[in-house]
């Protein structure tokens, strides 16, 4: 067991895995990640469900089953995703009982055509939970506008929420806003609020990606000094306003009530340039009451050779506002590059999710020929 996992832990970082597959779960690799590498959750999106599908045969018996009863795609992604995510839950139960439901979690997003269909958005929402039935659960609902009402709703019919594909500090704050909102409608609901949880996933690596394109075409010697830092800075500004907005009577209130905050949440944190240090986004976003969720390279690569030295976040406030200011002098319009990242995102998760749909819709079809 990794003994710089372990002190990662112990600083009050929860340590996910930002993949699942049949695979990893029928040969028991997700139960040996969370005997041996304090894995305490799972998260999951369209791209990586595609992957899975596209390796192996883990796939192939149930697909035959759904071909034979004449399933229609979308129904047999539907039937694929959840059966995947319904029994990594079960391998995460145990965590989540021994953590009293803050941690033992696995996140399954919402079909990403939708996101910009606040009722859609809810209707999907309750259909997954519904379909997986698991008290550890997440639904991953998207930050977008037509996202943040679908978020509070769902929310308020005790449906726990990823909060994800967030970019921008502002939208962060909405989104907080969305979960007070939910959850005071829950209590209103006569909900018990200490069965609901939420996490704030905000993206890191997409950023410094974006920006330091951008800085590039500047080209100057002040906007190449300011290179892979904005990640960092953006994320530490998170969670300032995660700490101002969870110090304010309405949260108090809600508290009081049993609620638990909405944790952020790092995403996005394999390191994507190879110049920089591949525990980057993982050393440097140390923090209580965080999250971060790796890809399987970046955990393999922490438990080797991280450098966990206590809390890198607080502390770094004044210096990461002066970076955001210094990318706003040199020409980086930070409203755009936000924008653009958003955009990105769904668009992304809609091509993994239509991957995703022509691989059944061919494996269907094979099935039904050789039946």
């Amino acid at each position: 067991m990794s003994e710089i996992l372990k002190r990662l832990s112990d600083e009050g970082v929860s340590i996910w895995l930002d993949d699942i597959s049949r695979e990893r779960l029928r040969t028991g690799d997700l139960e040996d990640l969370v005997k041996e590498s304090h894995v305490v959750g799972v998260t999951s999106n369209p791209t990586i469900f595609a992957k899975a599908l596209s390796k192996g045969t883990a796939y192939d018996a149930q697909v035959r089953d759904l071909a034979v009863r004449g399933v229609g795609v979308d129904e047999a992604a539907h039937a694929i995703t959840t059966y995947d995510i319904r029994w990594g839950c079960d391998v995460l139960r145990p965590v989540y009982d021994r953590t009293d439901g803050l941690d033992g979690r696995v996140s399954l997003e919402v079909d990403p055509r939708l996101a910009r269909d606040t009722e859609r958005t809810i209707a999907e929402a309750r259909a997954l939970w519904w379909m997986v039935d698991r008290p550890n659960l997440f639904i991953k609902i998207p930050a977008t506008e037509a996202g943040l009402p679908a978020i509070t709703a769902a929310l308020a019919e005790g449906i726990s929420v990823n909060v994800t594909l967030i970019f921008s500090l502002e939208r962060y704050g909405k989104v907080i806003d969305a979960f007070f909102a939910g959850l005071e409608q829950a209590r209103e609901n006569g909900r018990d609020l200490t069965k609901i949880a939420s996490v704030a996933s905000f993206f890191v690596s997409r950023v410094d990606t974006e920006i330091d394109k951008r800085l590039d075409k500047i080209g100057s010697d002040e906007a190449k000094a300011l290179r892979s830092k904005a990640g960092l800075a953006n994320a530490r500004l998170a969670y300032a306003l995660y700490e101002e907005k969870f110090a304010t009577e309405r949260w108090t209130s809600l508290k009081n009530a049993g609620a638990r905050p909405q944790r952020p949440l790092w995403a996005s944190t394999g390191v994507k340039d190879p110049n920089l240090n591949d525990t980057l986004y993982v050393d440097e976003l140390v923090a209580p009451g965080t999250v971060n969720t790796m890809p399987e390279a970046t955990l393999v690569a922490e438990a080797d050779h991280g450098q966990v030295r206590g809390d890198t976040v607080r502390g770094t406030y004044d210096d990461a506002r002066a970076h955001m200011a210094a990318l706003k002098d040199v020409g980086v319009d930070y409203d755009d590059v936000v924008r653009v990242l958003e955009e990105e995102g769904v668009e992304k998760f809609e091509a993994s999710w239509k991957e995703l749909l022509g691989s059944i819709s061919g494996e269907l079809e094979s099935k039904r020929a050789g039946a």
